[in-house]
């Protein structure tokens, strides 16, 4: 791939993959057997390092966290069955009006 885009569908590849068939060396297998409340902690936490990283303005620190932070997406979004092409419809269809407009649509809470 040294070639080539990486892009989130290759990682969501990964991540089905090694799900299926990771062995006892997996760190992605051995967080889908803690749960996915396990999972979903390190999603959280992977935001808030890449918030901190943000807020004190090192590029390569957010970088860094942001890969960890796609990573614990892919992995959370895989666990609920949720495919990253559902998604990324869902972005397209938000993206295909303004953000007021979109934020305006939603059920009021």
């Amino acid at each position: 791939m040294a070639d080539s885009t990486f892009t989130l569908s290759d990682l969501e590849a990964i991540v089905a993959d090694r799900l299926r068939n990771g062995d006892a060396t997996s760190y992605t297998r051995k967080l889908a057997e803690k749960g996915l409340p396990k999972a979903a902690q390190k999603l959280g936490e992977e935001a808030v390092e890449t918030v901190i990283a943000a807020v004190a303005g090192d590029a390569d620190a957010v970088t860094y966290e942001s890969a960890d932070l796609l990573y614990h997406l892919v992995v959370v979004l895989a666990l609920k069955g949720v495919p990253l092409d559902e998604v990324l419809a869902e972005l397209k269809r938000r993206t295909a009006q303004s953000g007021l407009q979109e934020k305006a649509s939603r059920p009021a809470d």
